[in-house]
């Protein structure tokens, strides 16, 4: 039991001191806005209690491990406390709170793709990382600004029109989906 403590502490040393700058940035980026994204999804007398400990572990797990399922579970850990605030404690659902966490979760998870195929001690040009987020910051753009559309055309559409452009927009999303596990098989 001991032999396998001390193992892991000299591998951990022997990672810090082999770790670069843009590896490290990116951990902190995904450790940084799976925190944010707790802070913002749970009700604000949780964040404010013990369980915030807890929270946060759950939250840097990722950037730690970011290969394995540690992202999809803290991305979980942020809906939960959203499905907790809004249900459980009636918190009205606003917008920019929405928004916040879409934002937030598909950073980190995008992060979290980019970590696990970039060792910790990669020398990667700075270059790499910014295209990489740039593109991503459009994604949410784009992303929040359909949604503020759509949710403008949602009183427009009222009625039958309502259920006809959400049932286009079903078979939209499975026909896309069919095609890129085609495409997948294909390859």
């Amino acid at each position: 039991m001991l032999s396998l403590v001390t193992d892991r502490i000299e591998r951990a040393r022997r990672v810090a001191g082999r770790a670069t700058l843009i590896p490290f940035l990116v951990r902190c980026g995904i450790a940084l806005a799976l925190v944010l994204a707790v802070a913002v999804a749970w009700p604000a007398e949780i964040v404010a209690s013990q369980y915030l400990a807890v929270l946060i572990v759950v939250a840097i797990y990722p950037a730690f491990a970011p290969r394995g399922r540690g992202a999809t579970v803290a991305i979980l850990v942020v809906v939960a406390g959203w499905i907790t605030d809004t249900t459980w404690f009636d918190t009205r659902v606003a917008l920019w709170r929405v928004l916040a966490i879409a934002m937030l979760t598909y950073l980190a998870h995008t992060l979290a793709a980019l970590a696990a195929a970039m060792p910790y001690d990669a020398l990667v040009n700075l270059d790499v990382v910014t295209i990489w987020l740039g593109r991503a910051l459009a994604v949410v753009l784009i992303s929040a600004v359909l949604t503020v559309v759509a949710l403008g055309l949602t009183s427009a559409l009222a009625g039958s029109a309502f259920l006809i452009a959400t049932l286009v927009g079903l078979v939209g999303a499975v026909g896309a989906t069919l095609l890129l596990a085609r495409l997948l098989r294909r390859a």
